[in-house]
């Protein structure tokens, strides 16, 4: 019986991609953009279209050993040189190397009215020129409208801009090429620019709510999977950082070491170990119960055990929370100069949530931290609604996992809000919820702490009252009353109760120990007299026996003499024939 062959499955070539070398942008491209072919980077003023083609020239030139060819129709040479230097990038070193050339191209609408005529034919020459001048691999055109944009027939338009890109696409150049986009319903101002590229990329700066943010978003990319959300951004000056929100999945691994809290009576609420490594730590609380101190502990224990510790403060300055710390003992200052603390404060209205997003994954890259503390996330409600803070808290507990760093947020509850819930909505993505609360009782605020949810671990089920002392903060024992947990002064009044009935039993129990010592002391009298008067009784019964013994004796012997005598006497009579003689008795 012969054997069907299986039909081949089709064989597909990946397109072939240049890195961009733009932090996350290859990632949500899945390799870059397409090599060899033109892509469209549409934006409005501001956006950092320019910056895109530069940063997108310069990683080429420097980490991929593609040489560039950047042609302006806007900026003179020396203006983008100063501006690519704000991040950082040399253009006139690489220039120097012959690894990057750059050309300024000025068009004038007196020229085309005089001629009459508009082609791209001086163009082609100009740019094979500056091609052939490094080797270029990579061009970046800025911007296309200024190109265009005096030439007043449509159609003449048209067939440029598909001739310019068919032209760019048949020299095996991967080009860049930028352009404004004016309406937000249009991509580009001729709206063709977008059709006849292979990749377009969007560029978005808005402000809402005075707050800026920059967001990027991949419209199409022929031949290749992409990323389709919109990713936020960021241009510092390291360059160009997008967020790869869509890369982050739920495939981090959960280490099963465990890492002290700082607090030991806190470890052995948490079945003595602390927390699981690579966990996230919810701390919850209203204002005043004690977040900030009980983070510092965490932190000085990581410090402690040579790991690395990134604090995110949102509220206090670094040197506000080291004085402050100092005060229940706790020194950050040693571990700030030996380098194992770094803060980052700032109020999160610097910037967008994106924003704030992106610079925490930067110093997280840069800082490479074991222990991450934010404090506190709901200051970063105050920037953006309640389901973006979600998201963005959700895309850095993810990412936070994947590194396997063990991150510690603290969330304020409002003084009027219900205690079990946070003011970010984030519990549900927390390993260990930790809520601190105020128990006021008898005119007194005082201090609690109990775990409402660990994970993968046993835990302590009670309400614990701390105070802050000069030792640090430390967790009371539990005390029960008929109210139910006491604390302050009611906690005092009971431990003052509990030693006074401890006393009287004592003192009840010392005094029946005397009455038994008493007790023992008259028995072993009674004792040593019994036996005095048992040993009389005794000699006494002894001697009547002893002289009653000597009588019987006595009698005995006098008997047996009185039979010897009869029986002599007998014997003479017997003897002699005369009567026997009467003895006296």
């Amino acid at each position: 019986m012969t054997q069907k062959k299986r039909a081949r499955p089709p064989s597909f070539k990946a397109l072939p991609k240049a890195l961009t070398g733009i932090q996350g942008l290859d990632e949500i491209t899945g390799g870059g953009l397409p090599s060899g072919r033109p892509t469209l980077v549409s934006g409005g003023a501001g956006s950092g279209k320019t910056m895109f083609g530069l940063e997108f020239l310069v990683r080429g030139a420097t980490q991929y050993d593609e040489p560039g060819v950047f042609i302006s129709f806007e900026e003179t040479l020396p203006d983008l040189a100063k501006n690519a230097a704000s991040l950082g990038f040399d253009l006139d070193g690489l220039v120097a190397q012959k690894k990057l050339f750059m050309d300024h191209v000025r068009i004038s609408r007196s020229e085309i009215a005089e001629t009459g005529e508009y082609d791209l034919d001086g163009l082609f020459i100009r740019i094979a020129d500056a091609i052939q001048r490094v080797g270029a691999k990579r061009i970046v055109l800025d911007t296309i409208e200024a190109l265009f944009g005096e030439l007043p027939n449509p159609g003449i338009l048209r067939a440029e801009i598909r001739r310019l890109f068919g032209w760019l696409k048949d020299k095996g150049l991967t080009t860049v090429i930028t352009a404004e986009r004016d309406r937000p319903d249009k991509l580009t101002r001729h709206g063709i620019e977008e059709f006849v590229s292979d990749c377009v990329i969007v560029l978005d700066h808005r402000i809402r709510e005075e707050i800026s943010t920059r967001r990027l978003r991949i419209v199409k990319y022929r031949g290749s999977t992409h990323g389709t959300n919109e990713y936020p951004f960021l241009i510092d000056e390291h360059g160009i950082s997008v967020l790869p929100i869509s890369s982050l999945g739920l495939d981090h691994a959960a280490p099963a070491t465990r890492i002290s809290t700082g607090i030991d009576r806190l470890d052995g609420m948490m079945g003595g170990k602390g927390f699981y490594r690579g966990s996230s730590i919810l701390m919850s609380g209203t204002s005043g119960t004690g977040k900030t101190s009980v983070a510092a502990h965490f932190v000085d224990a990581a410090c402690r055990r040579g790991e690395r510790c990134l604090y995110f403060a949102f509220e206090e300055s670094p040197k506000q929370i080291v004085r402050n710390m100092r005060s229940i003992g706790i020194d950050l200052e040693p571990w700030l100069r030996k380098g194992l603390l770094q803060f980052h404060a700032a109020r999160p209205t610097y910037a967008g949530i994106e924003e704030v997003l992106l610079v925490t994954h930067k110093h997280i890259a840069s800082f490479k931290p074991n222990v991450v503390v934010v404090d506190p996330i709901t200051n970063l409600l105050t920037v953006s609604t309640l389901n973006e803070v979600r998201s963005m808290l959700t895309r850095l507990v993810d990412f936070l996992k994947t590194l396997e760093i063990t991150a510690l947020f603290a969330s304020l509850t409002a003084a009027d809000g219900f205690l079990e819930a946070n003011e970010a909505d984030i519990s549900s993505l927390m390993d260990t919820w930790l809520l601190l609360k105020a128990i006021e009782v008898g005119g007194e605020r005082n201090r609690a702490m109990y775990v409402l949810k660990s994970r993968g671990m046993e835990h302590s089920n009670q309400i614990r009252e701390f105070v802050l002392t000069n030792d640090g903060l430390r967790l009371l024992d539990v005390y029960l009353g008929p109210e139910g947990v006491l604390t302050g002064s009611a906690r005092v009044s009971q431990e003052g109760r509990e030693k006074a009935a401890g006393t009287s039993r004592r003192q009840h129990l010392e005094g029946r120990g005397r009455e038994l010592d008493r007790k023992r002391e008259i028995f072993e009298a009674r004792m040593t007299m019994l036996r005095a008067e048992f040993q009389v009784e005794e000699e006494l019964i002894q001697q009547s026996i002893s002289e009653s013994k000597l009588l019987d004796k006595e009698l005995l012997q006098d008997r047996g003499q009185m039979v010897r005598s009869r029986e002599a006497d007998a014997s003479a009579y017997r003897k002699n024939g005369s009567a026997p003689v009467a003895r006296p008795r």
